[in-house]
């Protein structure tokens, strides 16, 4: 079983992006309160059908707000999270879903745990890809 590859660094993951012409996919969310993304991370992301298209199209990133004391992020962590939230995420929504171009542009933004199943979504976002080849 494979499981998708998440990169912590946000400026990384536009460099790979762009060394590999690939989109990047940001995930916020709060691991350890919010229901449906938790739900997302086991029904969706750790999917095979999911991750078979994420290791070919997408460069992953998880901006996670985590409220229990132990699983505080590192500092720096925390602040690239809270600038990414300032970005893409001004409302605060949890989960939210970005989809961006290698160079943070915004391309889809998806509100909530999809509904729809990890081949559906995995398949709406290899759609767009393609369409922007």
């Amino acid at each position: 079983m494979s499981f998708t590859a998440w990169q912590p660094s946000f400026e990384k993951a536009k460099q790979i992006a762009r060394e590999k012409h690939q989109f990047i996919l940001l995930n916020f969310s709060g691991s350890d309160w919010c229901g449906p993304c938790i739900r997302m991370r086991k029904e969706i992301f750790d999917n095979e059908t999911f991750s078979a298209m994420a290791d070919t199209l997408l460069v992953m990133v998880n901006a996670d707000f985590p409220r229990n004391k132990k699983n505080q992020l590192q500092r720096s962590v925390q602040t690239q999270n809270e600038m990414l939230a300032d970005k893409y995420n001004t409302e605060g929504k949890f989960p939210l879903t970005v989809l961006l171009d290698e160079n943070g542009k915004l391309i889809k933004s998806w509100d909530g745990l999809p509904n729809e199943t990890a081949s559906r979504f995995a398949g709406e976002i290899k759609a767009i890809a393609d369409a922007r080849k």
